[in-house]
């Protein structure tokens, strides 16, 4: 075991490395390169490749995809996907790509429950699927077979929308959401060319070849010439086609023309095409990305790969920032640094918790060298988010998921360095797990990247009220946390000794004291704000009255530490009802919309919350029990007593 800390180390560090500089999968087209092109969407200039990882997370909640019928194999990578679904749509249409798990939703659109059942490929998955590793249902089908009942569905989205936000049904608000899903994959299928032609370049060379003697026709019809009438149908044609890219598309891919570098406006491929009619020729870029497709279809890799390289050279000349930055991103995407993170984070975990058991010296350094290392993966992706997005590291619920969990290791980690006993290391992995979590969920609605909302649209007051005040929900998440393990150890396990004891009691309160700091301050800068951008310190808003609970949730936790009015065991049930208190202060005023703060509107973690709130309530319940009955109950029938009375096996 001596050299087990070591090992863990390496361990750490080479899957990190792993993940970072793993290799591009094996393809004859310059997939890297395609994802690699920067397009304007969602009000942010991001690669393609994260426009289809996005896609596919609220499409379908991961971002991989199946081959039809749910079978073993696999489209390939997420760039390859979205390729698809831009070049080759009626291939794309028949991958299951939409997520249903409403039994409603799935029978307004015709799909037997029979029809879900699993066809398990392999003696493992089956194993799996026992075990409740893998649903016994699939929740995954294709656009092929929505679209027979899309009308249906689109009838009663349009009776949902007529209803406020906060009265709508379960079933209304999945319909909306399958609705929705169902118009952002359309969007991206008229994005770069009308999904129902086969040859969309040779159709642009034809359109371009008749354009001249079109806008003559035109011309000559408006001012009651002669004119070709046949000319001016075809046109319109045209540009009723094009006016649908132009309404229906989810990106912006093409730059305007600028004399300074960086500088212009992105345009949908159909806003460039309807320019067309004006300018009497079609835009280079519309025809390279036409071009693209056909090569794509045809499956020709050397056509495919020159005109990637020529896109790349032109938008990098014009466009050199955001070229690199999409570079960047697109390696971001790949590396998975906050999964890589959350893997790290449940090992330290189990390696923290066989410690209280066996070897607590190897197995403890083990532990907190994992988490070193997670902490410092998950650092790196926080501040690659900073970079690319130009901002502090919270802008919205994601992000300050990310930071909760990133503070709460950070003091976790030095609990671990002061006191030595894993309960550190333990505690960092179980809350860098559960924030990297609940990050993993909030993303699968949108970019995490997003546009910032105008309210929030100040890099001075994101660095300062938003930062301290997340800083402060860390320390008191992390206070509960710490107070779970003194209760769990001190009721189930005979690891909680006297010295251990005493150390979390001290932990819990110098946390509880970081908390109050931090949370005291971040909402006096909220205030300040708020008068700067509403006009007022303070305004009673449910968010506002949300931080004033932690505040004085922790002053009171103090409070009767100081008077004596609760003893160790007290202070540690009042520090598990403040992760209550700030889980409801972060998300389920949210939940309400209503108040300054509803842009952060959601009501998906509903239940999650209610569950989180309940199984603390339980501990507290636990917590509370006489301490004759947990004697005799749950730790040895002879626990010992020192002789000041207090008890060495729970305190």
């Amino acid at each position: 075991m001596r050299f087990l800390p070591l090992c863990a180390l390496l361990f750490g560090v080479a899957y990190a490395a792993a993940a970072l500089f793993a290799p591009p999968e094996a393809s004859d087209y310059d997939l890297i390169g395609f994802g690699a092109l920067p397009v304007l969407a969602n009000g942010r200039i991001k690669p393609l490749d994260s426009v289809a990882r996005t896609s596919l997370l609220a499409l379908q909640g991961r971002q991989r995809v199946s081959a039809p019928e749910n079978s073993d194999p696999l489209v390939g990578t997420p760039t390859e996907w979205i390729a698809d679904v831009f070049f080759a749509p009626a291939r794309a249409d028949s991958f299951p790509t939409f997520r249903i798990d409403s039994p409603e939703v799935l029978a307004l659109l015709g799909i037997a429950e029979s029809d879900t059942e699993i066809r398990y490929g392999s003696f493992s998955k089956r194993v799996m699927a026992v075990l409740g590793m893998l649903p016994s249902r699939t929740t995954r089908f294709s656009y092929d077979r929505l679209l027979p009942k899309l009308d249906d569905m689109d009838r009663q989205a349009r009776l949902a929308d007529g209803v406020e936000a906060p009265l709508r049904t379960p079933f209304q608000r999945q319909v909306l959401a399958m609705r929705d899903h169902v118009v952002l994959y359309l969007r991206l299928r008229a994005s770069l060319q009308t999904p129902d032609v086969s040859d969309f370049a040779g159709e642009l060379g034809k359109f371009e070849a008749a354009l001249p003697a079109g806008i003559l026709a035109i011309a000559a019809k408006q001012k009651g010439e002669l004119h070709d009438e046949g000319a001016v149908v075809a046109m319109s044609q045209m540009a009723n086609r094009f006016g649908f890219m132009e309404q229906m598309a989810y990106l912006r891919p093409i730059p305007t023309v600028s004399e300074r570098p960086g500088a212009g406006q992105w345009e949908s491929a159909g806003t460039e095409l309807m320019k067309s009619f004006e300018t009497g020729r079609v835009s280079p870029e519309v025809l390279s990305y036409a071009m693209l497709g056909r090569a794509w279809r045809e499956r020709d890799p050397s056509a495919f790969n020159r005109i990637v390289h020529a896109l790349q050279q032109e938008l990098g000349a014009r466009y050199p920032v955001e070229m690199a930055k999409g570079r960047v991103e697109l390696r971001f995407n790949r590396s998975q640094p906050f999964y890589v993170s959350t893997v790290l984070y449940v090992t330290a975990f189990i390696l923290a918790a066989l410690s209280w058991l066996k070897y607590p010296q190897a197995l403890g350094r083990a532990a907190f060298w994992l988490v070193l290392v997670a902490w410092l993966v998950a650092t790196a992706g926080i501040v690659t988010r900073m970079w690319l997005e130009g901002r502090p590291p919270v802008t919205n619920l994601y992000s300050s998921a990310l930071f909760v969990g990133w503070g709460a290791v950070a003091l976790c980690m030095v609990i671990e360095h002061l006191y030595r006993n894993a309960v550190g290391s333990a505690a960092a992995g179980m809350i860098g797990f559960a924030t990297l979590l609940i990050a993993h969920n909030l993303a699968l609605g949108s970019d995490t990247l997003e546009m910032m909302r105008a309210v929030l649209d100040s890099n001075f007051w994101l660095a300062t009220h938003v930062v301290v005040v997340t800083l402060g929900y860390a320390s008191t998440f992390l206070s509960g946390f710490l107070a779970l393990i003194y209760i769990i150890r001190g009721l189930f396990t005979r690891s909680l000794d006297q010295a251990t004891a005493d150390s979390l009691t001290r932990m819990v309160y110098g946390i509880v004291c970081f908390a109050t700091l931090f949370s005291f301050v971040g909402t006096v800068l909220g205030g300040i704000w708020a008068d700067q951008s509403w006009g007022r310190f303070w305004g009673w808003d449910p968010k506002e009255n949300g931080a004033l609970l932690i505040v004085l949730w922790n002053a009171l936790i103090l409070h009767v530490r100081w008077a004596g009015i609760a003893r160790e065991r007290g202070v540690m049930v009042m520090a598990v009802f403040g992760g209550v208190i700030t889980s409801l202060s972060w998300f389920g005023v949210n939940m309400l919309g209503i108040g300054l703060h509803s842009y952060g509107f959601m009501d998906k973690a509903f239940w999650w919350l209610i569950a989180f709130a309940a199984s603390q309530a339980v501990v507290i319940v636990l917590g509370l029990i006489p301490q004759r009955f947990c004697t005799l109950t749950f730790i040895s029938d002879a626990a010992d007593v020192d002789q000041s009375g207090r008890t060495t096996s729970f305190p």
